[in-house]
């Protein structure tokens, strides 16, 4: 199968699994913005220290842009979902855990159905698979295989990203947007 083939394949997957908007972005359209992980050391969201997905648990902002850049290109896929107003936190939540839903699913068709060397599945936000994360206890991680980084804690400009694949990136008034980018190898 040509990468064309490919590349439409995954786009059409992530689709047809409830994706509103998808597409391929090159790793060398990808942004890194050492902002963004500082934001994650000042703690904004809370996760960090927290998680084995999050700073610093996932190395430094260098050792991920690094890990990155190792692949080739990637699905950036975008969900967007209604909520009641601009403050609806409920309504966030509850779109996550949909968002998450489809992210497991279209990581899932990838895995089946491509003959990938190596992904790397970024989500939106912290991993929350667990209700505690073993890295609070001083664990090894539970379910590695359901824990991902978030595209935010690689430092990555998911704003300029959603431009250059012609993927809004405000949906409107009354909606909240989560993506996924799940890079991977030939």
């Amino acid at each position: 199968m040509e990468m064309k083939e490919v590349f439409n394949g995954l786009i059409q997957s992530a689709l047809d699994l409830k994706a509103s908007h998808a597409g391929i972005a090159q790793v060398s359209q990808l942004q890194f913005v050492r902002d963004f992980r500082t934001a994650c050391e000042q703690n904004v969201c809370g996760n960090y220290n927290a998680s084995w997905v999050c700073p610093p648990a996932i190395g430094t902002f260098d050792e991920v842009m690094n890990q990155a850049l190792q692949f080739k290109q990637g699905l950036l896929f975008q969900t967007v979902h209604q909520i009641a107003n601009s403050v609806d936190v409920k309504g966030m939540f509850a779109a996550k855990k949909i968002h998450d839903g489809t992210f497991r699913k279209i990581l899932d068709r990838i895995s089946t159905m491509y003959r990938f060397s190596e992904l790397l599945p970024l989500n939106a936000g912290s991993c929350e698979f667990c209700s505690r994360c073993a890295y609070l206890d001083h664990e090894k991680c539970r379910s590695p295989e359901n824990a991902f980084a978030s595209v935010e804690a690689y430092g990555i400009d998911v704003f300029h990203l959603e431009t250059a694949l012609g993927i809004p990136y405000d949906n409107g008034e009354n909606t909240v947007s989560y993506v996924g980018l799940i890079l991977f190898k030939d």
